[in-house]
């Protein structure tokens, strides 16, 4: 079971939604106002908030999480780990009183998506980074996850795992392969096709589809794309917006092709090599989901030595076997091919891992919704997703 199966990106935290899609609370930080005093030196240890199903777990003894444990012996730090996101939007609900009110959050890293990440940023809730520290992000880094809209240079936020949302189908049942975005709007998969409910999760590809540069897509570029879906709701084209429950219809034949993330594929693909993933010719997005050290975290040193840890290729490569995502170090490829075991060295040729240089010349990332733009956006998309 992925992380994604497992989470639905909607419901939780409603009041919580209504505060991160007002815009720009007026809670800006300043720079000089981000910084406690680093307790790094003298106090070895730091606390780290994740995701379920995001790290790597002993098969024997799932408590253990192996690449961490051999971080704690190897720097002599001691961290603290937690799985308490289940959802962007409530946990931006549980940090914001602390973040807002120059408070401690309790937590020296926490990993958000990046389309949420660009609110912290914005808000000035996350601390700039010391690359003096962190050598092997410095130089291991995707250079297609280098150059964010929302943290140009990636100084306030390093990718912990990224993804590529695209179109998965069952090509014995359809009959024939998916290339374009617009061969979704054919009449054989009429009533048989669903698209992702959230619209950070969805707009991106679906503009992609009708030509747009997502990097700097325009506002005429969404309502193409929204007038485009009210006409396939009329229809009756799309069974349904989801959340990630997009798998069980896909998996059962109730569904044909669907908006999918890669590192849910992959766990379906084990199942039913029927079940094909596709980047189309005009491009998807490539995500992320990043580290952040919020503001006043105490210990900051420390949490950058975890972080550049973690873009140690050896360790990469680990972290990438078990969850199964796309590897934010490129390097880490060769690690795994050269290993001994067969499933290891075929993760490595694996194009949902890392990307093939076709794939990745048509992978981008979407520039970010504006403060001001994204309730009005988000009101269009709601009254056509039915939310």
């Amino acid at each position: 079971m992925s992380r994604r199966t497992l989470l639905r990106a909607l419901g939780a935290g409603a009041g919580a939604a209504a505060l991160a899609g007002c815009g720009v609370p007026a809670a800006y930080v300043a720079p000089r106002d981000r910084a406690a005093t680093d307790r790094s030196a003298t106090d070895k240890r730091l606390v780290f908030a994740n995701w379920p199903l995001y790290i790597d777990t002993d098969e024997k003894n799932p408590q253990r999480r192996p690449t961490l444990d051999d971080f704690e012996k190897l720097s002599g730090i001691s961290v603290k780990y937690t799985e308490e996101i289940n959802d962007n939007d409530e946990f931006f609900g549980k940090v914001s009183p602390a973040l807002m009110n120059h408070q401690e959050t309790g937590r020296d890293i926490v990993v958000i998506s990046d389309w949420m990440a660009s609110r912290y940023v914005r808000l000035g809730w996350v601390q700039e980074m010391d690359r003096a520290r962190q050598p092997h992000v410095a130089r291991e880094l995707d250079p297609l996850l280098r150059k964010p809209s929302f943290d140009p240079g990636r100084r306030h936020s390093v990718p912990w795992q990224s993804g590529i949302t695209g179109i998965a189908y069952n090509r014995k049942k359809l009959g024939r392969e998916i290339r374009h975005t617009s061969e979704l709007w054919q009449d054989d998969l009429r009533g048989r096709v669903t698209l992702l409910a959230g619209m950070d999760e969805a707009y991106a590809l679906l503009m992609q589809g009708n030509g747009a540069d997502v990097t700097r897509w325009t506002a005429d570029d969404f309502h193409t794309m929204t007038d485009q879906l009210r006409r396939l709701v009329r229809k009756r084209h799309i069974r349904r917006f989801t959340g990630n429950d997009y798998i069980k219809d896909l998996s059962s034949g109730d569904v044909l092709a669907c908006q999918a993330y890669s590192g849910d594929i992959i766990q379906l693909q084990a199942d039913n090599p029927d079940i094909e993933f596709v980047v189309p010719q005009e491009g998807a997005e490539l995500w992320a989901e990043s580290l952040m050290i919020p503001n006043l975290a105490r210990h900051k040193a420390n949490a950058e030595a975890l972080i550049d840890y973690y873009y140690r290729p050896e360790v990469a490569a680990r972290l990438a076997a078990s969850v199964n995502y796309v590897c934010p170090v490129p390097a880490a490829r060769e690690v795994l091919a050269s290993s001994k075991d067969k499933d290891l060295a075929a993760l490595a040729e694996n194009p949902l891992v890392f990307p093939s240089e076709d794939m990745r010349r048509r992978l981008a990332t979407a520039r970010d919704m504006t403060a001001r733009e994204r309730p009005g956006f988000t009101k269009e998309w709601n009254e056509i997703v039915g939310l």
